[in-house]
């Protein structure tokens, strides 16, 4: 017999009490074991969070403390390595005289060294562009040749109005697309070599005139003007006179050569300036009067006594006093003067000869330079090259001015 569907439920009334009060004890004993659960991982966090010892409450964590400290550890030393290493590598940049950039893919600057705001001339290149730091074309068109065929590119330039050589050079970076640019001022370099092929070419030029002439000479003599009284006596001066000109060459490049070595030494003793210019000028008077110039010498009263090695100074007022004779024309007036100046003594050889043009200035004092044809004459053109070494053995500077056509003066400043 089939029993209705109200009889299959019982009603609640109908229900043990000992289930009812089971389901409640489980209900709040769950709601307690999730309320301390939760409350444990809040103590915890809030410990990892202070780096305080953890509660004797849940020993249970110990081994995840302890994994987690050395994890913390380890992060620590790996920090201090990679701060250290960054460190070194900020002292290498800021050290290096090549010019270092470092830009993403979007030709954004990431870093540059000091030395690439010198070379470029510009303050901060920090999240500039490729272009509106480097400000040429052709660096600029290097640099994006190199981002697209990810090829290392090299790109020399020459900018006028800095008076600059500069050499780029690309590296793409394979990870991050961006690029690495290394610049360097070729400037002094480039100045070094045109120095070095004028010396090589000079001292050639220098020594093939008069090895013309001694093999010229000789062979005049040997065809006979050997026996001509009058011919061979005035041949053998000059063969004399051309061996004595080679013998001052070879002087002067030695004597050059260790005073830029630094083997020669200076006998410093008092000297007076006025007695070393007059002195000087003394050696000078006749060499001037035979080409029909006026030589004349001015001093102040009561200057100050030099520390200085009085022979080699002496040199340099006759090399000054000389060269200012050869390239003066008869008639002429130089000039040898002495005066204090600025804690020290300041000399001058002032003369009215054909001057130098304004892009020789800076060059005059390198061995063997020659402005141009018309100022070539006698001479190994060591001279001014000598002078400036002995001038800064002593502490001082040498330098020039000149206006074509209206003479030069050539100074040089010791301190007393």
């Amino acid at each position: 017999m089939r029993a209705d569907a109200h009889d299959e439920i019982l009603p609640m009334s109908e229900i043990p009490y000992t289930l009812v009060v089971i389901f409640i004890l489980l209900s709040v004993w769950f709601a307690w074991r999730y309320f301390e659960l939760k409350k444990r991982l809040n103590q915890y966090a809030r410990f990892i969070a202070s780096k305080t010892d953890p509660p004797k409450t849940f020993k249970d964590f110990e081994t995840t403390h302890a994994a987690v400290s050395s994890l913390q550890n380890a992060f620590s030393a790996e920090r201090a390595a990679l701060n250290a290493e960054n460190a070194r590598l900020a002292t290498v940049l800021a050290q290096l005289t090549d010019g270092v950039i470092i830009a993403d893919a979007e030709g954004r600057v990431q870093l540059a060294n000091p030395a690439a705001h010198g070379i470029f001339g510009i303050h901060n290149a920090t999240h500039q562009s490729v272009a509106q730091v480097v400000r040429n074309h052709r660096l600029i068109e290097a640099w994006r040749r190199g981002q697209q065929t990810r090829q290392i590119v090299v790109e020399a330039v020459e900018i006028p109005n800095r008076k600059q050589i500069l050499q780029m050079t690309v590296i793409p970076d394979e990870h991050e697309g961006g690029s690495l640019l290394l610049a360097q001022d070729l400037t002094q370099v480039r100045k070094l070599e045109m120095v070095r092929r004028d010396f090589i070419s000079n001292v050639s030029h220098e020594l093939r005139t008069p090895l013309a002439s001694l093999k010229a000479l000789t062979e005049t003599l040997q065809n006979g003007a050997l026996s001509d009284p009058d011919a061979g006596p005035r041949f053998l001066d000059r063969i004399h006179t051309e061996i004595d000109a080679l013998t001052q060459m070879t002087q002067e490049l030695l004597d050059l050569s260790r005073i830029e070595s630094g083997q020669v030494q200076l006998n410093f003793e008092n000297i007076s300036p006025r007695k070393l210019v007059y002195s000087a000028a003394d050696r000078m008077k006749a060499q001037a009067e035979r080409a029909n110039l006026k030589l004349n010498v001015k001093s102040e009263d009561g200057l100050p006594n030099l520390q200085a090695d009085k022979g080699r100074l002496e040199q340099v007022l006759v090399n000054l006093i000389h060269n200012a004779v050869k390239f003066t024309k008869p008639g002429g007036q130089i000039c040898l003067s002495v005066e204090a100046e600025n804690g020290g003594v300041r000399f001058a050889v002032q003369d009215t000869g054909i001057g130098i043009p304004p892009e020789s200035l800076s060059r005059i004092f390198e061995r063997f330079y020659r402005v141009d044809s018309s100022r070539t004459g006698s001479g190994t053109g060591l001279g001014l090259s000598i002078s400036k070494h002995i001038v800064e053995a002593h502490g001082g500077r040498i330098w020039a001015e000149s206006e074509e056509g209206r003479g030069s003066t050539f100074y040089f400043l010791l301190p007393h």
